[in-house]
């Protein structure tokens, strides 16, 4: 009968299965590195085991979660390797997307981005107590907004998904190093408006070079050395 189901309800069902999965995988429900059965999956996702059956080989093709023999399914696990291979990945994809967004992003679309940050910037400034949960949380979706702003740009589906899959793999590592903390909030947020001032120039020159020092600067938080 789950096979009916999940046969009849087609890909929707799919995308709800991968989304609940990506979401407890980012609330870390369910750890890197862990160990997990179609059955946990089910009670976790409240999905049916067909939904999951048919969600395992996407995750494996995306390098989320692997068999390992005589011992099951392992959520995707956070090494030095993986660490290089996402910010290599990172640096590939952004330096030649952000080339291209310089020249071709509209005036009105650097404004927004522009405002976006600095109404942080200014709020953490003015903040007595320290910053805010509150505004860490606005301040995280202004950073990935601007990465994605960029790559969204390009109009390329195949880059896009790639990206998504890669920032997921990205978030995983070290999260208290690459999610934003109250500590890290301003640091990022200049880092993210020498990039804005970079494109406003219209010279990619200028602005692969920001980008490259941003991500480089992430890197080193993942890696623990800053």
């Amino acid at each position: 009968m789950d096979e009916v189901i999940a046969g009849r309800d087609g890909p929707n069902l799919r995308e709800k299965a991968y989304d609940r999965f990506t979401h407890h995988l980012l609330a870390r429900d369910i750890r890197p590195g862990q160990f997990v059965s179609q059955r946990q999956l089910v009670e976790l996702t409240g999905l049916s085991l067909a939904a999951i059956r048919e969600l395992i080989p996407r995750l494996e093709s995306e390098g989320l979660i692997k068999t390992v023999p005589q011992r099951g399914m392992q959520v995707a696990h956070v090494d030095l390797n993986l660490i290089r291979d996402a910010f290599q990945f990172r640096l590939f994809m952004e330096r030649e997307a952000v080339a291209i967004f310089t020249v071709e992003a509209s005036d009105a679309t650097l404004v927004r981005l522009r405002q976006d940050h600095e109404s942080v910037v200014a709020e953490a400034s003015i903040q007595e107590g320290g910053i805010t949960p509150d505004l860490v949380v606005r301040a995280q979706a202004v950073d990935w907004d601007l990465h994605w702003t960029i790559i969204a740009s390009l109009g390329n589906a195949i880059i896009a998904d790639a990206y998504r899959v890669n920032s997921i793999k990205v978030r995983l590592i070290r999260q208290e190093q690459t999610l934003l903390s109250d500590t890290l909030v301003m640091p990022v947020m200049r880092e993210h408006l020498a990039i804005i001032k970079a494109i406003e120039t219209r010279d990619p020159i200028q602005a692969v070079a920001a980008i490259d020092e941003h991500i480089n600067s992430a890197r080193s938080r993942a890696l623990g050395l800053r």
